[in-house]
């Protein structure tokens, strides 16, 4: 049955921390499992420092980095290597210094790939991917995915589904998003349905501006408003904030400083 859960961190390193150290607990319980994990990336500097963070853990030696598949929540629809891509700063941040198998690493496409500059032709390449992946036992439409990490914008967007965007009903998996009211105007992203199969989403927030989109969402706006309001993960919902972006939050119990990630 899936629940939810909010957990509020003093601050924003605090909250990288906290979310690396819970990152590193689930992917080493999934490869206990099932031997195998997968994680589906966010981008934004919270990200970023979750990741660095996970790169300092001595635990996450434990992980068999070769059975971890890598995926995106969504990606800017750039040249390959562009700053702004979030498998650029992902690659910087921490993938480049693991011993991944790069099969099982499934960037999104990029503007200078296959499809040239047509997103749709490469948001069908990467719902492709994810069937060929998915077709192993049981056939399931989709991956498993462990833990879906999402950052939540301040319109209360998450990945690029963004509020009373088209994008918000699409229900195939992977759809272009064309007219980003964010820049780059272009990006790739898996939709709402997609989000909503993963064991577990985590809505990861942090700071002052991002208090107004969180209380709303997390207060059941209508997800055509804001997008973060829609996701479900199947067995749970995490809501892993700073104390700032929890602000507008009814109640915000404090995080205690011993508490110890969920498995």
């Amino acid at each position: 049955m899936s629940g939810s859960g909010l957990v509020v961190h003093p601050d924003a390193t605090v909250l990288a921390s906290a979310v690396a150290s819970r990152l590193v607990v689930r992917l080493l319980d999934a490869q206990a499992d099932r031997g195998e994990a997968a994680v589906v990336l966010t981008g934004g500097r919270v990200a970023a420092a979750v990741l660095r963070a996970v790169g300092d853990l001595p635990a996450s030696t434990a992980i068999d980095w070769s059975r971890v598949d890598i995926w995106w929540g969504d990606e800017r629809f750039l040249p390959a290597g562009d700053p702004d891509r979030n498998e650029t700063q992902a690659r910087a941040a921490l993938l480049d210094a693991l011993p991944l198998d790069p099969q099982r690493v499934h960037a999104m496409p990029a503007a200078d790939g296959p499809d040239g500059g047509d997103p749709e032709a490469a948001a069908a390449r990467y719902a492709a991917v994810l069937d060929r992946v998915a077709a192993g036992p049981g056939t399931a439409p989709l991956p498993r995915f462990d833990v879906l990490m999402l950052g939540v914008g301040e319109d209360g967007h998450v990945a690029s589904v963004f509020p009373g965007h088209p994008v918000t009903g699409e229900t195939r998996p992977v759809a272009a998003v064309r007219d980003s009211p964010k820049p780059p105007p272009t990006r790739i992203t898996l939709t709402l349905p997609t989000i909503n199969t993963a064991d577990e989403v985590w809505l990861v927030a942090a700071g002052a501006d991002k208090a107004a989109a969180v209380g709303r969402a997390y207060g059941g706006a209508d997800p055509v408003a804001v997008p973060a309001s829609g996701v479900r993960g199947v067995r749970r919902t995490w809501w892993l904030l700073d104390r700032a972006a929890a602000d507008e939050i009814a109640v915000a119990p404090a995080a205690p400083a011993d508490s110890s990630p969920a498995g």
